[in-house]
């Protein structure tokens, strides 16, 4: 493999690692509250988060380009505050990745809280402990599983992304062209080997973290 296809893989190891850290800081407490809420809006974030699930990736990437652009309110913010136009960034690909990838770390992370059930939060106030003691104390403990499983998810399905990466990124070497934009290089230059590597090498992976899903890591139901 050439010095292009390494820093293709560096960068992809690094942005699926930032990613998956914000998806679980920012993917936790939305996946709490859809776990414990009985409002009204539940079935409306629910459905918010959800989108990305069905929505083409192109699509995604159309509106947050439009969004982080130079006249859309997020590049419009981004430029006052003196942090430039955020698209063809690293920091680009971050927040498109995170929103893109966001289902993949909420619903997981819903299903281990409600599995919980009240049972131990209850036990848990008889015994004087607030709502934050019982969160990280009893229900974060409880939901690993969740919490594994929202993690290697998070960080497989960023690993794989390619319409929203390149509608944000582009394709700037060392900058912003992850495996997924090289893969799309090689075959357009009709190099067949070398797409062969990492092709290969990204079913290899796929297969090794959803083996890896269904065998260790079994969602169960704790009551």
């Amino acid at each position: 493999m050439s010095g292009e296809d390494w820093g293709a893989i560096l960068l992809t190891l690094k942005l699926a690692s930032v990613v998956t850290v914000l998806l679980l800081l920012i993917g936790t407490p939305i996946a709490w509250w859809l776990a414990r809420t009985s409002s009204r809006l539940k079935g409306a974030v629910g459905a918010v988060v959800a989108l990305p699930l069905v929505l083409p990736p192109t699509v995604i990437g159309f509106y947050l380009l439009v969004g982080m652009g130079p006249q859309g309110p997020v590049g419009k913010l981004t430029q006052a505050l003196g942090i430039g136009l955020l698209p063809f960034s690293f920091a680009g690909l971050v927040i498109a990745s995170v929103i893109y990838s966001l289902p993949f770390a909420v619903q997981p992370l819903q299903n281990a809280f409600e599995a919980i059930g009240k049972r131990p939060l209850e036990v848990a106030a008889t015994l004087r402990a607030s709502p934050l003691d019982a969160f990280f104390s009893v229900a974060v403990p409880l939901a690993k599983p969740g919490f594994i499983s929202a993690a290697i998810l998070g960080f497989a399905h960023t690993v794989g992304e390619f319409g929203v990466v390149l509608m944000i990124g582009g394709n700037i070497p060392d900058k912003t062209r992850v495996v997924s934009v090289q893969i799309y290089d090689h075959v357009e230059a009709l190099e067949y080997a070398q797409a062969h590597w990492l092709a290969g090498g990204m079913l290899l992976f796929s297969f090794l973290v959803l083996l890896a899903l269904y065998t260790f890591n079994p969602v169960r139901k704790l009551q």
